[in-house]
């Protein structure tokens, strides 16, 4: 972009929701995206919840000849999901995991085996850095235990991207951030990082009301979690700023609205988001905009850290009545124990000796002990993570006052 005064890029962001063995039509609903990508020819794509290593080869197979450059996001036990097709050249990437992601033994939801990440191609163009992101997801609202987990990964992602992109002209963030518009994530995000939302800026939108990438009209969505919603949710975003020479303007945001074209399915169980940003070099270059130190952001800063420091008591309660367990069961062993040692010495011998409900017992209370043992180690880690995060943000409120 050297050469050129001003640069067109037109993006596509998308939730793909292909989850093998549980998502439904997922070959057919991965084909079509990639014949999608490849007639449309954007620059920039960016995926989330690609489970499949072998879906993302069959995209990046068919995608070759439109989309030269890509890189698939592997972490946690399943991996991240996430992956990036560029038609510039990608110099460098970079894979960030968010130090809480949900609980292990919460299996119904499944977030902490798949290691929610935020991944970071940069490309040649300005140089360009964007970055693909999923936050964990919010699954109730009106009692969101996962609130606390949710504001650390906003934190760390705002933090993440405040120190990856000072060398960076263009700066973009698309992905499904699981957060309302409106929520303290959303805030805080937007306003340490100075990211501006393309449905917000965009001087022509075309798509669902409101912009929602969650509606109740496509077929694949969970239609009572949407009652309280009835024209849906915007959790999927594309944001963006320029850092240095270089103002970015978001010309057109589209979004899909149900069956793709010529089919009888949508491309996900989220609505696809496309921006279409111009870019154009200045004269001088302005700085870096990394967010105003006003009340606004004194106030959202600070209401996040009143969260995390109601996640921060919850996990140590959590912490203190696993613990305890695992105290007990580890006394009930040694009482056991010294029975045993007890009956081999000869002591209570006219008593017949209970073997297989004492190995029962026995068995319970190593499995009691080992598994509150590892619920201790776990939210014991979780509780310096809150606790290092509520550090941060106070440190950052404190940076925020005392700024002339």
């Amino acid at each position: 972009m050297e050469g050129e005064p001003t640069l067109h890029l037109r993006i596509f962001d998308l939730n793909c929701w292909a989850i093998r063995y549980l998502s439904k039509r997922r070959q057919e609903r991965v084909r079509l995206i990639g014949d999608t990508l490849r007639r449309e020819g954007f620059d920039l794509v960016l995926l989330q919840e690609v489970w499949s290593e072998q879906d993302y080869s069959d995209l990046r197979g068919k995608l070759a000849g439109c989309y030269p450059f890509s890189h698939y996001f592997r972490s946690g036990v399943i991996g991240s999901g996430l992956c990036i097709f560029s038609r510039f050249p990608i110099l460098d990437t970079l894979l960030y995991q968010y130090s809480l992601n949900g609980y292990p033994y919460m299996l119904q939801h499944g977030d902490w085996f798949c290691g929610k990440s935020v991944g970071v191609s940069v490309a040649v163009t300005a140089p360009l850095v964007s970055l693909s992101a999923q936050l964990h997801a919010e699954y109730c609202r009106e009692k969101d235990a996962y609130l606390p987990h949710r504001l650390v990964q906003a934190w760390e992602l705002a933090q993440f991207i405040r120190h990856t992109s000072k060398a960076a002209d263009v700066v973009l963030l698309g992905g499904d951030l699981n957060m309302h518009p409106e929520d303290v994530g959303i805030r805080l995000l937007r306003g340490w990082t100075g990211l501006r939302d393309a449905f917000a800026e965009a001087a022509h939108f075309e798509g669902c009301k409101n912009g929602c990438t969650l509606v109740p009209d496509n077929c694949f969505t969970d239609k009572s979690e949407l009652l309280p919603f009835p024209l849906g949710i915007r959790i999927d975003y594309i944001l963006y700023k320029a850092t240095s020479s270089f103002t970015v303007k978001c010309e057109e945001l589209k979004t899909t609205t149900g069956p793709a074209p010529g089919t009888d399915i949508p491309f996900s169980d989220h609505e696809a988001v496309m921006a279409t940003l111009h870019i154009h070099r200045q004269g001088q270059p302005v700085g870096a905009t990394l967010g105003t130190a006003d009340l606004a952001l004194v106030d959202v800063v600070t209401e996040a850290r009143t969260e995390v420091g109601v996640g921060l008591r919850a996990a140590q309660r959590q912490r203190y009545s696993s613990g305890r367990m695992a105290v007990l069961a580890l006394l009930l062993l040694l009482l056991q124990a010294a029975a045993a040692l007890g009956t081999l010495a000869g002591l209570g011998a006219e008593q017949p000796f209970p073997k297989l409900s004492f190995c029962l017992l026995a068995f319970l209370a190593l499995g009691v002990l080992v598994l509150s043992a590892s619920l201790h180690l776990f939210h014991t880690m979780e509780v310096k993570m809150l606790h290092g995060t509520e550090d941060q943000m106070w440190m950052a409120l404190r940076a925020l006052q005392e700024r002339p």
